[in-house]
């Protein structure tokens, strides 16, 4: 019998419903206005999103978890959550971005347009309930990304960049499709659910195989040890504008990809992935923070950090324990809030022919702009895990989840990476606020609503370290 549908049945999917339709409207609408789009085209995207957040919020929310489309699509409140907090960053992304772009000719429809897709592709992966659904959303989120490095088309850099992305990308998505279709095989569905009720048991040998190529796409897609290699060259090689987007939403698509398939489809087997992401989890946290010291280039330096970052972040999941869930989830939102404001510092230092990429470029900040510097040490001091700021909470959260789960190896480690990571960090905090200004830099620019967003953005880093209640019991609310 063929399911109907009717608009009440629909209403969980209204974030993709609609975000797709919006996306007609704002290419059609950067065609038709003509030489005005440049200043049409950003605000009518930033209004998307507000008005995105705003029907999810009255419409799409859900108590309990719901499947439509015959169980391919889940609508829970971690999904309501996840949205909700990409709309959020994804327009603050854009508010930071937008001088820059204006600045570089780079204020384009099509950018526009792809950051929209971009975003898209991250909803499908959050509400995927099948390999299916989450490949397509992959898929979606991946080729927006690949087209968004390559936007400054007079750099080689960056077409290197998004080259380098796109075959590397290709390759990790082949081995993600193989390790889904041996898995498929093996279980007989493709829906999270039932692959949930059907592995049990002892896994033989070719869903092992399955799982380690699901492991080594997942791990790509997270820019975890060793298939980190895009992560440098991309944070580097690419516009900061686009940078700032690449390091911060699609992280959240990345937790959503882990949880729905690791611990959703793949929850029975757990003890089979844990030991692999165990070792990826190490190898990240300690070679993304090792390398990190001998950067020069600050984007650079943000990138190894990303690396480091995420070994954290998969150690929640080592832990294969609610409570490492929500640690996981934790260290997600409080990094891509950190990473947010700390590009957003680094567009805002910048100009049209000085990027202010380069660590030396930040000497005596101070000096020069007090307010800017202030917030950067703030980003920093969070992003080391210094307390009183949220960083520290984070950290403590997968330690603690690893306590619980008797990963007492894991937790000595975790906590010798994180005082190797304050090191490059404070180093930043040290050339801003104890080196002799760079006479080279040019003056900061003023940008009163980007600066105002900015110090929002730093405050909250240290408002919800001094009350993390609120943020821990809401993802303990939405993954219990």
């Amino acid at each position: 019998m063929t399911p109907t549908f009717t608009l009440a049945s629909l209403a969980p999917a209204l974030p993709e419903i609609y975000l797709a339709a919006a996306i007609c409207v704002v290419l059609l609408v950067d065609v038709f206005a003509g030489k005005a789009a440049a200043r049409i085209t950003p605000t009518l995207t930033l209004i998307t999103l507000g008005v995105g957040a705003a029907l999810t919020l009255a419409y799409a929310q859900v108590s309990a978890p719901v499947e439509l489309f015959s169980g391919m699509y889940i609508a829970d409140p971690l999904g309501t959550l996840l949205k909700l907090l990409c709309f959020l960053f994804v327009a603050v992304a854009l508010l930071y971005s937008r001088h820059y772009l204006e600045a570089r000719e780079l204020a384009k429809g099509e950018y526009y347009v792809l950051v929209l897709s971009a975003v898209l592709g991250i909803f499908v992966m959050i509400s995927a309930g099948s390999l299916l659904t989450m490949y397509m959303g992959i898929e979606l989120l991946a080729l927006s990304l690949y087209a968004l490095v390559a936007t400054d088309r007079d750099s080689g850099v960056a077409a290197e960049s998004a080259m380098k992305y796109f075959v590397l990308g290709a390759i990790a998505s082949g081995c993600l499709l193989y390790g889904m279709s041996l898995v498929y095989g093996l279980s007989g569905t493709l829906l999270f659910s039932e692959l949930a009720v059907s592995l049990q048991g002892e896994p033989s040998l070719g869903l092992i195989m399955g799982v380690v190529f699901v492991v080594v796409g997942i791990a790509f897609k997270f820019g975890a040890v060793p298939f980190h290699m895009w992560v440098p060259d991309v944070y580097h090689g690419a516009p900061s504008a686009v940078t700032l987007f690449v390091a911060t939403a699609p992280k959240i698509a990345s937790f959503a990809l882990a949880f729905r398939l690791l611990a959703g489809g793949l929850g029975n087997i757990v003890d089979t992935w844990a030991q692999m992401l165990a070792i990826l989890a190490v190898l990240s946290a300690l070679l993304g923070n090792v390398i990190a010291i001998a950067q020069t280039n600050l984007k650079r330096m943000l990138a190894y950090s990303a690396i480091g970052n995420v070994g954290f972040i998969l150690l929640g999941f080592v832990a294969g324990t609610e409570q490492g869930y929500e640690a996981a989830l934790y260290y997600t939102i409080t990094y891509v809030i950190m990473t947010l404001g700390s590009f957003g510092v680094i567009l805002l230092a910048g100009r049209r022919g000085f990027e202010a990429d380069e660590l030396d470029d930040y000497k005596g900040l101070h000096a020069r702009d007090p307010l800017l510097a202030l917030m950067m040490m703030m980003l920093m001091f969070s992003t080391a895990g210094i307390p009183p700021f949220v960083g520290f909470w984070a950290k403590l959260q997968i330690f603690e989840a690893l306590w619980a789960s008797n990963h007492l190896a894991l937790v000595v480690f975790a906590a010798a990476v994180s005082v190797i990571g304050v090191f490059y960090y404070l180093r930043v905090v040290k050339l801003m606020y104890f080196d002799a200004p760079n006479a080279s830099a040019p003056p900061t620019e003023s940008h009163p609503g980007v600066r105002l967003a900015l110090g929002l953005n730093a405050l909250a880093v240290l408002v919800l370290g001094l009350f993390p209640e609120s943020l821990l019991s809401l993802c303990e609310q939405v993954l219990g």
